[in-house]
């Protein structure tokens, strides 16, 4: 899991300023990331949100089926570091409360963290099974759920609709940048040691773009009665953030703007619901320092993103849809 980093330098300034894209970078000192920027391409690409989930409102409504919940790459559902003796960490942190607490019933699958779509797949589908039971569903997840139900065809359940949330639906500029800079050779010595720490590694290699749209998209084709909603996301980000250097190769090879990890044009499946301004992709799951957020706070900028108020309004979305 790649987490987000917070670096702060001392600097002899009289005050704490807010960010400003134009002002001297000395006055930058706690600021999480740059003033959030309107790519005008984003236009193009359907409806751009901005501050629309910056707080949770006081009304939702309530779909009528399940909600199933499906961490994407790397991810876990949950994660215990010290056995039984320390809570676990939760992959979903406060979004599956808060569902619950809107009289929404949540599903979390559990799936390899780095296994091929294929194999996370076959995980998928005996996860769901097994906890709901026959069900009506609504998923919230990516590309291996588009193949679960494109390819597999479950029957101990029933799809009503799959949203993906910054998905590579087609491939990433990253991921192609990586296998090209690394090479073959090296490739095959970094497998070794993943695996042999327990990691699978078939998930990379179908990261890139050449593997989705020549393989993996002609096969996985829509299932008629199933709905397909997304999401992708676009950030500016400040030069020690994690995602600088991703984010700049991909704005270089796709030549648009991306979350650090996916372009916003890689992310467009289905009905497209439209483009988060100023999110990252590690913000999505509402994994965020909040020491950011603080600082971001104290500059006297307020925050942009609220993962909870995205979640529950994609729960809104759907059961306005009827689903």
């Amino acid at each position: 899991m790649i987490r987000p980093c917070f670096r702060a330098t001392y600097r002899s300034i009289p005050r704490f300023l807010p960010c400003s894209p134009t002002g001297p970078t000395s006055l930058r000192v706690f600021c999480a990331g740059r003033q959030l920027q309107s790519d005008p391409r984003l236009q193009d690409a359907g409806r751009v949100i901005k501050d629309e989930y910056a707080a949770i409102r006081d009304h939702y409504e309530t779909p009528k089926h399940t909600i199933v919940l499906a961490h994407g790459l790397l991810g876990f559902d949950e994660l215990r570091l010290a056995g039984s003796i320390v809570p676990g960490i939760h992959y979903w942190r406060g979004i599956t409360e808060a569902l619950n607490a809107k009289g929404v019933e949540v599903i979390v699958a559990a799936v390899p963290a780095s296994g091929s779509i294929e194999a996370r797949a076959e995980k998928l589908i005996e996860s769901i099974s097994r906890k709901a039971k026959g069900k009506d569903v609504n998923i919230i997840a990516g590309l291996d759920s588009r193949y679960m139900i494109s390819c597999l065809k479950p029957t101990d359940f029933n799809v009503l609709s799959l949203t993906t949330i910054a998905s590579p639906h087609h491939g990433s500029a990253f991921a192609d940048y990586m296998f090209e800079s690394i090479g073959p050779r090296q490739i095959k010595r970094i497998y070794a040691v993943l695996e042999y720490f327990g990691f699978e590694t078939g998930a990379f290699s179908q990261l890139t773009r050449q593997y989705m749209e020549e393989s993996f998209n002609p096969r996985t084709t829509d299932v008629e009665g199933v709905q397909y909603f997304s999401y992708g996301a676009s950030l500016e980000p400040s030069s020690w953030s994690v995602f600088a250097a991703s984010h700049a190769i991909i704005k270089r090879i796709e030549g648009g703007p991306n979350d650090g990890l996916v372009s916003v044009s890689s992310s467009q499946w289905g009905q497209y619901q439209g483009t988060l301004l100023g999110v990252s992709h590690l913000d999505l799951i509402n994994w965020t320092n909040r020491l950011k957020w603080f600082f971001w706070e104290l500059t006297g900028s307020k925050r942009n993103f609220n993962a909870i108020a995205f979640y529950l309004d994609i729960a809104d979305m759907l059961a306005k849809k009827g689903l």
